[in-house]
């Protein structure tokens, strides 16, 4: 069976739905824990094929944002829907069908050390399709050549990995479904300058390649201005500001100011 045949058995097509619909719909969304206000009154719109590169402070609440995306918190109040579901008012079958349509790359890579390469890329698989043991396989294989992994890592452990390796399977799990909307948390974190480069650029390659749309937590201005086609400021508990990162970058506001102080110099040391 040839790539293509595997990928179209694999995968689960998008229900019919008008291309002008976001991805994700955020609407007065207020979040809050005791007296503590998280997020308050927030809004934000994700096209379809968009990088969307989440930034905020500490406490800003990019990652609570992101858990109350994929169904894990609820907000206080205010309404999340993603492929037009309300995540609030879904059932366990519409959560389900969610779930093969997203995959999230954890910042440390959260692989299984009790599990091989290949067992960790298969997980998802195994637990929302039904699908022969073969054909699991080979979509893990499949995988992991896609994010730069040969066969011959496939049996090793998790322990047995560099930093950058690591990256890398936890990137091919959370494509193992398919996805049609990534979430990345910190995806350079920890790497060594050319690892980030190089996981960059297989980003870059695989939004292209599989259409992806995409949202990045991140704190590091290298993954932000190579990748973001918009950036999402969390400030003050909302979006205080959305749009191209050169517009971003122009917007008079003093965590955005600081954020991006040494933008300039990244954009210098890139250009050449």
């Amino acid at each position: 069976m040839d790539n293509t045949q595997l990928s179209t058995q694999l995968s689960i097509q998008p229900s019919s739905q008008a291309s002008a619909q976001p991805i994700i719909e955020i609407d007065k969304l207020w979040t809050q824990f005791g007296p503590v206000v998280i997020h308050q009154d927030l809004d934000l719109r994700v096209a379809a094929g968009e990088i969307v590169g989440l930034v905020g402070g500490s406490g800003s609440g990019k990652t609570t944002l992101v858990r109350q995306i994929l169904g894990l918190n609820r907000p206080t109040k205010g309404k999340v829907s993603v492929f037009g579901t309300d995540i609030s008012q879904a059932d366990v079958e519409q959560m389900y069908a969610l779930q093969n349509r997203w995959g999230m790359l954890f910042q440390q890579g959260a692989l299984f050390s009790a599990l091989t390469v290949l067992d960790n890329v298969a997980l998802p698989m195994r637990e929302l399709r039904a699908l022969p043991d073969k054909l699991i396989r080979d979509a893990a294989l499949l995988k992991l050549q896609m994010a730069g992994i040969g066969p011959e890592h496939a049996l090793k452990m998790p322990s047995d990995l560099s930093g950058g390796m690591i990256k890398r399977v936890a990137l091919a799990r959370a494509l193992a479904l398919e996805p049609e909307l990534l979430f990345l948390d910190e995806p350079t974190a920890g790497l060594d300058p050319a690892s980030s480069a190089a996981f960059i650029e297989l980003i870059r390659s695989l939004h292209k390649d599989m259409s992806l749309t995409v949202v990045m937590i991140t704190h590091d201005l290298e993954p932000l201005l190579a990748l973001s086609t918009k950036i999402a400021v969390l400030a003050d508990k909302h979006v205080i500001a959305y749009d191209t990162p050169e517009r971003v970058m122009k917007v008079r506001h003093p965590f955005i100011e600081t954020f991006f102080l040494t933008a300039n110099r990244y954009e210098h040391d890139t250009c050449g």
